[in-house]
């Protein structure tokens, strides 16, 4: 008999995969788990790669997986596994309660994390939950003929596969105009035969609508509940199409809704771009300037990362501050691009605004592009609510510096190597360093 509160029918018993290099850690754990009788150890073995192996023959419903191992770590483990065998999900378990592994772990396709010891109530609940929560997607999988990752499947619903590129602009000043550059850079990259997507991911003060004239009932909050379980159908239902043609996904509409996100699942957003990325050839991303969670899992996914400023001391001393991370990150360096936003001509540049060499010296990274100051057009282009692009006169600052942007990130993205554009975020989390000394809610 099922003890109550226990997810699954009468008589279903839950298979599970124990995966640990300490032979006494899975030992215990089994003895735990013998006595429930709906939930059924069906193999144990200690690397990642075993677990790898073991996961593609038995099939278990849970896998519960340690996350340092020495041949493979859980992280490169589970990632594989979610691709093999998706009709099973992946537990992580630690003896480090620490945010960078959690995000990673939920990268690689983990769908929850157990801190060291583990007492026995929040392991059998963990595994009940995770298994219901899991049920419908596994059962899906179960019925899709040839499916080999979540892409597969999304992509079999009638989109084409496409490049997917992940362009992700940001700054780490408010007030620089990463709002007005993701959204004619998104413009821009519409051609014929070419899908882009727009995301406001600023969750709490978002302006791409504003930007756009868009009133949306229509949200990335509402896909939130069915990630796990995200289709196109769904996906296409909460985007909204702008009279130009661009696909918008808009963020929350007040910045109390942003709490679904931030609290219950700050990799949302990169989660939902990942799945649905084969359906677009460009996504482009505006973000907050806040270095949270959120941002920085987009960081990972993104094929490239616009990092916008200002030539203030302010602006330059914080966008050395980002660079310095994505060194620690081992972010390549050609995955970067830098852009001086509202430049003044010679003839209005004030004293205290730093020479574009000078700036270039100091981030040690040149200066790919300078988007000249012109608040009018702005205003102009945000009253009626297109973008600055759309203007008829190409010739004239600041439309033809980011017709010139879109054409660089269009050239290198399409340039790339094949096999550079098809890495997935887990292995870019993967060249991660553990040890990063910056921590979110850290000194």
């Amino acid at each position: 008999m099922n003890r109550p509160g226990s997810p699954q029918a009468e008589g279903e018993v839950i298979t599970i995969l124990l995966v640990d290099d300490i032979p006494e850690a899975r030992e215990n754990i089994k003895k735990l788990l013998a006595f429930e009788p709906d939930l059924r150890v069906v193999g144990s073995v200690g690397t990642g790669r075993e677990g790898v192996a073991m996961a593609k023959e038995l099939k278990p419903n849970i896998i519960i997986m340690d996350i340092n191992m020495p041949d493979m770590d859980g992280i490169q483990a589970t990632s594989l596994i979610t691709e093999s065998v998706p009709t099973a999900a992946v537990i992580m378990m630690s003896v480090q309660n620490d945010p960078d592994y959690l995000r990673r772990a939920m990268l690689a396709g983990a769908r929850n994390f157990l801190t060291k010891p583990i007492s026995p109530d929040e392991l059998y609940n963990t595994i009940r939950t995770v298994y219901a929560q899991h049920k419908v997607v596994a059962q899906r999988f179960r019925d899709t003929p040839v499916v080999e990752n979540v892409r597969s499947v999304v992509q079999a619903e009638g989109t084409e596969n496409r490049s997917g590129h992940v362009i992700v602009v940001y700054s780490p000043q408010g007030g620089v105009g990463v709002t007005t550059i993701a959204t004619n850079v998104a413009s821009a990259l519409m051609k014929e035969g070419v899908r882009v997507l727009l995301v406001d991911s600023d969750l709490q003060f978002g302006d791409v609508g504003v930007l756009l004239n868009i009133q949306s009932q229509s949200t990335m909050v509402d896909l939130v509940d069915n990630i796990h379980d995200l289709d196109t159908e769904l996906f296409d239902s909460i985007v909204f199409t702008h009279d130009s043609g661009l696909k918008v996904l808009m963020g929350p509409a007040r910045p109390e809704f942003a709490e679904v996100i931030e609290q219950d699942n700050p990799t949302a957003v990169a989660q939902m771009l990942e799945k649905i990325s084969g359906n677009y050839d460009f996504i482009v991303v505006d973000t907050s300037h806040a270095l949270d969670e959120t941002v920085l899992s987009l960081f990972d996914l993104a094929a490239k990362i616009v990092l916008v400023g200002m030539p203030t001391l302010a602006c330059v001393k914080n966008m050395r501050f980002v660079l310095d991370l994505f060194d620690q990150l081992n972010y390549a360096p050609d995955k970067t691009m830098l852009v001086l936003n509202r430049v003044p001509d010679d003839r209005n540049r004030q004293k205290f605004l730093i020479p574009t060499e000078k700036i270039a010296r100091f981030l040690k990274r040149p200066i790919e592009l300078e988007i000249p100051a012109d608040e009018m057009t702005a205003l102009e282009a945000m009253s009626k609510g297109v973008p600055i692009v759309a203007r008829r006169d190409k010739s004239r600052s600041p439309i033809k510096e980011l017709m010139g942007l879109a054409d660089m990130l269009h050239t290198r993205l399409e340039g790339a190597q094949e096999e550079e554009l098809a890495e997935s975020p887990a292995d870019k989390a993967k060249q991660r360093k553990p040890g990063l000394g910056l921590r979110l809610g850290k000194a």
